[in-house]
């Protein structure tokens, strides 16, 4: 069995909910409509029999659009859709990450306390590389990182776009968002104020093996150590290269096979790709296996 940790899903009640506040969703986010987001039925002819995903929400979050009392309850009645939804298809999704709203840090709190503990099928919780206009780095969410060590809870680290910036696209953007919050979070001491703190990382990464030199040289020595922290997917559309790259620097331990599935490349994600881009690497069997499912069943032990 192969485990895509990082698989997304725009779930049909959900978005309904999000289409009723923001009926041009689908018009600002093209790449909401890819219909295997919401058509789980799709979905299932689509996959692949050895592959067993973790669903994630996509990047929609009520936070941006609603107060935090109504915020919390969307994204409350989100979370039990999609443990609804993995409970409903064994056989298809491995578990879940819940999603936060970071507008109330309170109720955020308690659905670390009160729904990922309690359900084994939820394995940790999505942050954005933004919320509410600020790095995730910023001191305000403190407590959410706090909270995750504490509960030993793995956080999925996912890109958006910083709405300051006019040129914003999914070619480079997430990548240098994805970089830029990896960094934020290291000058902001998240390694050291909790040193047993699991981030897994989308893209490999992104840009982050290819300038190692730069972090090593540039950076004080214990932040440019803090940056081999991180866990990293395998989610950039092969390129066995640049996948070697990212297992010399963050280590196989590190390196948890996802996908993005079902985006990336049309019509249902990256998934056969990215497995014969490993299938490729000088790897040994049982190193391949590491990153297929044995280091993600290691870093989640809570819910297994």
């Amino acid at each position: 069995m192969k485990i895509d940790i990082f698989s997304h899903v725009l779930l049909p009640q959900f978005c309904k909910k999000m289409l009723d506040i923001d009926a041009g969703l689908l018009q600002k986010m093209p790449f909401l409509q890819n219909p295997l987001l919401l058509d789980i039925k799709m979905r299932q002819e689509a996959g692949i029999s050895e592959v067993k995903q973790v669903l994630s929400f996509v990047n929609v979050n009520p936070e941006d659009y609603l107060e935090k009392d109504r915020a919390l309850d969307l994204v409350k009645e989100a979370n039990h859709e999609l443990l609804e939804t993995v409970l409903a298809y064994p056989k298809q999704f491995f578990g879940a990450v819940a999603m936060l709203a970071l507008n109330n840090i309170d109720g955020s709190l308690s659905i670390l306390e009160d729904f990922v503990v309690k359900h084994s099928q939820i394995f940790g919780v999505q942050l954005f590389t933004r919320h509410l206009g600020l790095s995730i780095a910023d001191p305000q969410f403190k407590p959410i990182f706090k909270k995750c060590e504490e509960l030993d809870i793995p956080i999925w680290l996912h890109p958006v776009f910083d709405d300051r910036k006019p040129d914003n696209n999914i070619v480079f953007s997430w990548e240098y968002e994805q970089s830029q919050a990896m960094l934020q979070l290291v000058e902001a001491g998240i390694f050291q104020d909790f040193p047993n703190i699991k981030i897994i990382v989308h893209h490999a990464g992104a840009m982050v093996p290819f300038f190692s030199e730069r972090i090593k040289h540039i950076l004080p020595e214990a932040q440019a150590e803090d940056f081999r922290k991180f866990y990293v997917d395998t989610a950039i559309l092969g390129n066995p290269t640049a996948l070697e790259l990212a297992i010399e620097y963050f280590s196989i331990e590190h390196v948890l096979f996802g996908t993005d599935a079902p985006l990336g490349i049309a019509p249902s994600g990256a998934t056969q790709v990215i497995i014969e881009a490993i299938e490729k690497l000088p790897l040994s069997y049982s190193d391949k296996q590491a990153i297929y499912s044995d280091n993600f069943k290691n870093l989640i032990k809570r819910g297994m």
